[in-house]
């Protein structure tokens, strides 16, 4: 039998540990990122959004953005593990710890949990999402429905490791589509559902959570609030929901 590894350090794990020694647990460098509170990752995030409003445009409330780790040191090696390592019950674990700190911090109650979504090629591919892993698990700590019918992806915008952020900006603009209006009808998981009566019938959400796995810029996460907007904009609904955004690390 291939012995269990920290994914970590690498160290060979005891029989009560999992994914992550207790060493490498305890050193984990959590962020102090708190639901509602300005940090440096909102500030990126409430930044975006201020870029593109216009000069006459209403206030806009300051958007929860909330990281559970800084991606820095061997902890880098976590969100690739999910990624391209195909390790789903880590992100789950990860996932989780992401809820539970979102939930401890006072996360406002939350209406759907949102994974940012993969094109149907790239997902085909990679044979899962690894947002949609763990946006399942912070949903269940929330006590919230999983949403994958409200954001869709229209094209695979390609690796944006090595772009700036006006490049990555430009790369996922216009990469994303939201339905309208996203319903609150059961916990719709996979599945596009098109409204058959008219939107006013509907229980819409007054504050959505979107969930990723790495915040470096925040360009994929605005474009996919973006999305959300057009969508009520364009259905001439001015009352936008909430929109907060979480992410398992958050590279400085």
């Amino acid at each position: 039998m291939i012995p269990r590894r920290c994914v970590v350090c690498g160290q060979r794990l005891l029989q009560n540990e999992r994914h992550i020694c207790l060493n490498c647990l305890a050193d984990m460098p959590f962020t102090p990122f708190v639901p509602g509170r300005r940090n440096p990752m909102a500030d990126s995030f409430n930044e975006w959004i201020q870029k593109s409003l216009d000069d006459d445009a209403p206030y806009e409330p300051y958007s929860t953005a909330v990281a559970l780790f800084y991606y820095q040191g061997n902890y880098k090696s976590l969100t690739p593990a999910l990624k391209y390592g195909g390790n789903i019950p880590l992100g789950r674990q990860l996932g989780r710890m992401l809820g539970e700190k979102l939930l401890a911090g006072g996360l406002p109650p939350v209406d759907a949990v949102i994974p940012v979504p993969l094109h149907r090629k790239r997902r085909r591919h990679r044979g899962f999402n690894q947002a949609e892993v763990i946006a399942a698990e912070v949903a269940r700590c929330l006590g919230a429905p999983l949403r994958t019918d409200i954001l869709l992806r229209k094209g695979t915008a390609g690796s944006q490791t090595r772009l700036s952020q006006s490049q990555r900006a430009a790369n996922v603009a216009s990469s994303f589509i939201a339905m309208y209006p996203p319903t609150l009808e059961g916990n719709v998981v996979g599945k596009l559902t098109l409204p058959t009566t008219s939107p006013s019938s509907y229980a819409k959400p007054t504050h959505l959570l979107i969930i990723d796995d790495v915040f470096t810029t925040g360009a994929t996460l605005f474009a996919c609030r973006e999305a959300i907007v057009r969508a009520y904009k364009k259905a001439g609904d001015r009352k936008v929901p909430r929109i907060s955004v979480a992410t398992l690390a958050y590279a400085p």
